[in-house]
């Protein structure tokens, strides 16, 4: 089964295809990608391996991690799981107080007017 593994400390000449070809070298890399700024196009300094196994996931952590690539020690290590969009990744729904006991809510109305939502 694949392996997601976190690259950090990226040079911004990385490229993906610079990232594949190094970490090729411990095994088959399913995928490669270095986050951009979806603005600037720029690299963001981080990106991520899939490796084809959980074995070649942890040689290419123990190759790579503290290794050098383009001048910049690399940080490598497993991927966490992204956070549950819909809840925005915080406890209580994602919503602001939601957590909360009383909601979190403004005092005294829910502000519309002091007249009730519903």
């Amino acid at each position: 089964m694949a392996k997601n593994l976190y690259v950090g400390n990226l040079s911004s000449e990385v490229t993906q295809e610079d990232l594949k070809e190094n970490f090729k070298e411990v095994g088959e890399v399913v995928s490669a990608v270095v986050i951009k700024d979806k603005f600037t196009g720029e690299s963001k300094g981080f990106g991520f391996v899939e490796m084809g196994t959980e074995k070649e996931a942890q040689d290419a952590i123990q190759k790579f991690n503290g290794g050098d690539l383009c001048g910049k020690k690399l940080m490598v290590s497993e991927a966490r799981p992204k956070p549950d969009q819909r809840s925005g990744g915080r406890p209580g729904g994602g919503r602001p107080g939601g957590g909360r006991p009383g909601g979190g809510g403004r005092p005294g109305g829910g502000g519309f007017g002091g007249r009730s939502r519903y």
